[in-house]
């Protein structure tokens, strides 16, 4: 067996290696348990948490590293391990959503900002060649997807991909040197 006192130097199949044991037994799952819920997981994600512990045990096992001599606190060492990547991720989410709620925040310019920005769209699309500018046009006017433009003007996908690249790169450096964005 995988618990404190396994035969690793005989070679001797442990308990581990048989189909359908535990690699955890009862007081070492609830070890786990308890380091996990008093390093912060909820108790929603314990079993998870345990289940975590068992596969990195198995995986462990299935390697050929030798089982660890103190079962229970390697398993409580990787549980606290856990907990610790639980709550990394937790505050990572946590920035993410900032992030994307940050970025949803309506600005809103004022009018005359506004009138100036469009003017300055307007005179960048006029000066765009006509292919260049029906397919931006087409793509973020009419909102249609690259493959419906490609349909719409029987040409490759890779050639409206092309032209909206350049389109988009042109445009943008013309509101840059007129200092509008």
């Amino acid at each position: 067996m995988l618990r404190g006192g396994a035969r690793r130097d005989q070679g001797a199949c442990t308990g581990a290696d048989r189909i359908g044991d535990d690699p955890l037994d009862a007081a070492q799952e609830r070890r786990v348990r308890a380091v996990l819920a008093l390093g912060g997981v909820p108790q929603s994600d314990l079993p998870d948490g345990v289940q975590q512990v068992r596969l990195r045990l198995l995986e462990r096992t299935a390697s050929g590293r030798e089982a660890p001599r103190d079962v229970s606190a390697w398993a409580a060492v990787v549980a606290s391990n856990l907990a610790m990547d639980w709550h990394r991720a937790k505050r990572r989410q946590e920035r993410l959503g900032e992030r994307l709620a940050a970025l949803h925040e309506p600005v809103h310019p004022s009018g005359e900002e506004t009138s100036l920005l469009s003017l300055a769209v307007a005179q960048g699309l006029d000066e765009l060649p006509a292919p260049q500018r029906q397919v931006l046009v087409l793509r973020f006017f009419a909102d249609l997807p690259v493959r419906g433009i490609a349909e719409e003007l029987g040409i490759p996908e890779g050639t409206v991909k092309s032209r909206l690249h350049t389109a988009v790169r042109a445009l943008r450096d013309r509101l840059h040197e007129d200092e509008v964005v």
